[in-house]
């Protein structure tokens, strides 16, 4: 077998279906034709919408070498995880599912074991798995997971554990999908970041910024709308910085633009936005097609200047709302969420109330609150004025307050009008309602049939609380 190297070969290993798809392949036909069962692959997720858009192209790829999907650990041939590291309770959590499958090998010693993503990016986490999982039979970065047929056929071939310790932080194009969803849909459209903010380890485990080409993504947003694709979100650390590194100035609003255009009955969200890189260009493309929902996302993370700076956000309070005001007054309807920090080093109860002041004049519809959670290997990690747990705790409990009492007050107005929701299927807390999402992304539950799955339903709204409303089935649907 050759190793992979050139940036080439990871698009030969897809589009050509290259040696180590083919060697699997041929392996599991065997194995299918000895046993009469089809190997299986079975995947679990940790962390952000990347993540899971990872995990769908390595579920992908493994469909390519012959395995089959399975929801049970317990049939598998083969486990994928792909880990998490932004904070540590998702390290600690995958981890602790990882301790589960040392059963399912001794049981199954053929069973492989691959462990990938951001978590086993970092090497103190690749000598973790090392030492105390030997039972892990590879391990692959986040810009590595390509690589899976491989590994795999190495592995098969009776090489020892394999630990990918070096990222080469290529952009393959054209890896298959397996989708969770016949009517949601993830789209990396960009790869790392440049921003380095001093509490985030994603710079450090997914690489600098690395755009995807325009066509491919074109291609692959226009093929999910003809497949009846009603909800498509296009991923990135920082979408706003698509295409600086190309350096052939098409921009993220240009990229918007050209797939809002797409005819079909869709709605296209992005995520996640930096706000020194929200333009009035990319608002004026927003407002500009319907195909695009009325929904931003942008992460403020607290409502002090001086912690911002600390964290290296780049940007001012003032700045921030100014975009703000710019979204709304283009787009009243717009629903605005944001991220929330509490607990950074050195935060102040002068700064607490800074945050809490701009959360009550800007009046988010909704936040993603967090407390601050030390990652090695950052800058904010080795800062001495660290804040004691229950001094975050108490602080995130008062910002929780009076943001629950804003999303109330915000989500009101709603009662009595007839929106437009896209069913989820059966709720899963609830089996006697169904769920689905209005264009603001905001969670709705009603009365529904299997049927309603996947489709835009009109729900007349009943009745609101501060994270969700309650409704009921109007007469179209689409």
């Amino acid at each position: 077998m050759k190793e992979q190297g050139s940036k080439s070969t990871v698009f030969d290993a897809v589009e050509r279906e290259n040696e180590y798809i083919a060697w699997v392949k041929r392996d599991n036909d065997r194995i299918t034709e000895e046993t009469g069962r089809r190997p299986l692959v079975y995947s679990e997720t940790f962390g952000c919408q990347q993540n899971e858009a990872d995990s769908e192209k390595l579920l992908g790829l493994s469909v390519m070498m012959g395995f089959l999907v399975t929801d049970s650990m317990d049939d598998a041939d083969l486990i994928v995880v792909n880990t998490c590291a932004v904070r540590e309770h998702a390290e600690k959590r995958a981890l602790s599912f990882i301790g589960q499958y040392k059963k399912l090998k001794e049981r199954k010693p053929s069973l492989l074991i691959g462990v990938g993503g951001c978590m086993v990016s970092k090497p103190d986490r690749i000598e973790q798995v090392k030492k105390s999982y030997p039972y892990v039979d590879f391990v692959f970065g986040t810009s590595s997971f390509y690589r899976l047929p491989e590994l795999i056929c190495k592995r098969r071939m009776g090489s020892k554990r394999i630990f990918c310790e070096t990222e080469e932080y290529t952009v393959p194009e054209g890896l298959p999908a397996v989708r969770k969803s016949s009517y949601r849909a993830w789209v990396s459209v960009m790869y790392g970041c440049n921003n380095f903010c001093t509490y985030c380890i994603v710079p450090y485990v997914r690489g600098r910024e690395r755009s995807r080409d325009r066509e491919d993504i074109i291609r692959e947003v226009r093929d999910l709308i003809s497949r009846g694709y009603k909800d498509i979100t296009l991923l990135g650390q920082n979408v706003n910085s698509y295409g600086k590194d190309r350096g052939d100035g098409y921009t993220f609003p240009d990229l918007l633009d050209e797939l809002a255009s797409i005819p079909g009955d869709y709605l296209l969200r992005f995520m996640t936005s930096h706000p020194k890189d929200a333009s009035d260009r990319l608002i004026e493309v927003m407002a500009k097609h319907p195909h695009i929902a009325r929904c931003f996302h942008l992460p403020m993370q607290a409502g002090s200047d001086r912690v911002l700076q600390r964290m290296n956000r780049r940007y001012s309070v003032a700045h921030y709302k100014s975009i703000i005001e710019k979204i709304r007054a283009a787009m009243p309807d717009c629903v605005i969420t944001s991220d929330i920090m509490i607990g950074f080093p050195g935060e102040t109860e002068e700064d607490l109330t800074d945050t809490l002041r701009a959360l009550s004049e800007i009046r988010f519809d909704m936040i993603y609150s967090f407390i601050y959670s030390v990652r090695p290997g950052t800058p904010a990690a080795t800062m001495e004025d660290q804040i004691p747990d229950d001094v975050k705790n108490a602080r995130f409990n008062r910002l929780l307050e009076l943001q629950n009492t804003i999303s109330y007050e915000k989500n009101l107005p709603l009662v009595g009008k007839t929106v437009r929701v896209l069913c989820d299927g059966e709720s899963k807390n609830n089996p006697e309602f169904f769920s689905g999402r209005t264009e603001g992304n905001k969670l709705v539950f009603f009365r529904g049939r299997e049927e309603d799955t996947g489709k835009f339903l009109n729900i007349r709204i009943t009745g609101a609380e501060a994270f969700a409303y309650t409704g009921e089935k109007a007469e179209a649907e689409s």
